[in-house]
């Protein structure tokens, strides 16, 4: 176990120092590798691309993934004990147990704050419409095959579907993600009200801007499905108006979020070298 860890802390180290690598561009992304075009400045993606090298070893339902995951678990636990004694730092169960309940007690919170609870009423209501469109995406897929078929001029049914793929994909995507970085910056938010004022940025803001950046890309994506599913204009627009409520609801509660500056992305070009 020892060995391992060291493996690790020696591969975190290497790609840390790597200049190439922008400090902190992991902590506000939105976690989409497949489609940023930052992933050569990003050490957590290169310790992920050595570390799991096996395509297999990403695959959540692969048994490889998980003793991966659990190596590096317990290997952080070992350097946080280590840490902890060399600190002197005493980890009381009663303690723990205060600590656990104060958590508790302020997630209970998190989750009944509006802005969390707007973005799970956005699941929701997305959840609902998928699950009764699904024969309109077999009409869908029919017509556009017979478009081809027919090649019909000035048609493109290839450009058509790829769109529809594209917005699928990214509202599906950001659904669960919008609320957990609502969450977070909820949680930040009750945190920081605790706690003196600095000029700091605020990760607070940090989250809620991630979250705003997948609503909008959310309202874009819908806005496509509209234009794909004409006959189901008033049920999108639903959720549209839905996702604008929340948009506006996040730009309230956290009005300094739009400006916060996200390293690597917001700071310097995001061409890839």
């Amino acid at each position: 176990m020892a060995k391992r860890r060291k493996k690790y802390a020696d591969l975190v180290s290497k790609h840390v120092a790597n200049p190439r690598h922008i400090r902190g561009i992991f902590n506000y992304c939105d976690r989409w590798c497949e489609r940023c075009p930052m992933t050569s400045r990003c050490s957590v993606f290169a310790i992920n691309q050595e570390h799991y090298p096996h395509p297999g070893a990403r695959d959540e339902d692969n048994e490889r993934f998980w003793e991966k995951l659990s190596e590096v678990f317990q290997g952080t636990l070992e350097m946080i004990r280590e840490d902890a004694e060399r600190r002197k730092i005493r980890l009381d169960p009663a303690d723990l147990e205060a600590f656990a309940a104060e958590e508790r007690q302020r997630h209970s919170a998190v989750k009944e704050h509006e802005c969390p609870r707007a973005a799970k009423r956005y699941g929701d209501m997305m959840d609902a419409w998928f699950k009764s469109a699904k024969p309109l995406f077999e009409e869908r897929r029919v017509a556009l095959e017979s478009q081809a078929r027919m090649q019909l001029p000035g048609a493109d049914p290839g450009r058509e579907a790829a769109r529809l793929k594209d917005a699928v994909e990214v509202v599906q995507y950001y659904q669960l993600q919008i609320r957990v970085k609502l969450m977070r910056a909820v949680d930040g938010l009750l945190e920081e009200e605790s706690e003196p004022p600095t000029d700091y940025p605020k990760d607070s803001d940090g989250s809620a801007k991630v979250s705003l950046i997948g609503i909008d890309r959310s309202i874009s994506a819908w806005s496509e499905m509209r234009l794909q599913f004409p006959d189901q204009g008033d049920e999108v627009l639903d959720i549209l108006l839905q996702l604008d409520r929340l948009r506006r609801k996040v730009e309230q509660t956290f009005p300094d979020a739009r400006s916060f500056v996200r390293p690597g992305f917001d700071d310097q070009p995001t061409k890839r070298a």
